[in-house]
């Protein structure tokens, strides 16, 4: 069985938790977090609640440790930290920071022996696997990638952080006339504000400043400065109303030419219809940890992404059993 380690016991960390019942090869060590233990219960029976502060006595019970942290600021400091305890993976979602995200955890992870993945989930994750897929077989071509409509945690975590807020959730909405074209094949060129727009309402703290959060709402980089964004403010109880969800979602799509002439288009389409956000993207993650595992018996250190794991690392099923019924 392949222990697993939660750090952080959140939406994706209690996706973690569910997505470890339901796979027949792991079970749950533990559960970190830098909150008071004593506030936090696993609903694993049995499951201890640790102090991230007492993680290392941890490190020779647990197999994969899983961070649940946030891109924005948690992610940036803890994989690196824990990549020298322990074979870590993350969800670290925020695109343009990749590199340097990278290698910061394959110094941190290689300076120790241990193996990490950074980045996993669907985008990154399984969208970024299907880019490389329809780039490499349709070379002539034009990538388009839309999300929504649907909350991103990422986004929604990094709106939260800013002073003043007190609950916020973000959602990506692809612009529809541009999604058709693209399905169409007219191969349009798109600016990132021409494909999405993005939505946020806000809970603010009382007497905040209303017209400073917005302004660093809209002027956020990597998250809002480069979308038109619409800031709505609603009380609390309208918001637990209408905003409690986590569904999302969104399309890969490339469209392409062959023929000696370029006479024939071609378009690969990859969706997701997600009820559950952080749910999906934890078994996405539990996926990877298992990949993680069987790499790292191959003596591989340092960082990796989804690029770099064969597919057959991800099933639970043998060789033999993939040929039989997958391939």
């Amino acid at each position: 069985m392949i222990r697993i380690g939660i750090l952080g016991y959140g939406n994706l960390g209690r996706g973690v938790e569910c997505a470890v019942k339901n796979a027949s090869d792991m079970e749950l060590a533990a559960v970190f977090t830098r909150r008071d233990p004593a506030a936090v219960k696993s609903r694993t029976a049995g499951v201890p609640v640790v102090s991230a502060d007492d993680a290392e006595k941890w490190k020779d019970r647990i197999d994969v440790l899983i961070l649940c942290g946030g891109s924005a600021t948690d992610l940036p400091v803890l994989t690196p930290k824990f990549a020298k305890l322990f074979d870590v993976i993350d969800s670290f979602d925020t695109h343009a920071r990749i590199p340097d995200h990278f290698a910061a955890v394959d110094a941190a992870a290689k300076a120790t022996g241990h193996l990490a993945m950074i980045s996993v989930g669907w985008d990154p994750g399984l969208f970024s696997l299907n880019r490389v897929y329809a780039q490499s077989i349709l070379e002539n071509g034009r990538d388009y990638t839309f999300w929504g409509k649907g909350v991103s945690q990422g986004h929604s975590d990094a709106v939260r952080r800013i002073e003043g807020v007190k609950n916020a959730k973000q959602y990506t909405c692809p612009v529809e006339s541009a999604l058709e074209a693209v399905r169409n094949g007219e191969n349009p060129e798109l600016t990132t504000r021409q494909k999405h727009t993005r939505e946020v309402f806000v809970v603010a703290e009382p007497g905040a400043d209303l017209a400073r959060i917005e302004r660093e709402i809209k002027t956020m980089p990597n998250y809002f400065a480069d979308y038109d964004t619409f800031v709505h403010f609603v009380d609390e109880e309208e918001f637990a109303k209408n905003h409690s969800g986590l569904a999302h979602g969104g399309f890969v799509i490339r469209a392409g030419k062959t023929g000696w002439e370029n006479e024939n288009s071609h378009v690969i389409e990859y969706s997701l219809k997600l009820d559950s956000n952080p749910e999906f993207t934890t078994c996405v993650l539990i996926a990877y940890a298992r990949a993680l595992t069987r790499m790292k018996k191959e003596g591989r250190t340092g960082c990796a992404t989804v690029l770099d794991v064969p597919p057959a690392y991800l099933s639970a099923m043998s060789g033999e059993e993939l040929r039989a019924h997958c391939l």
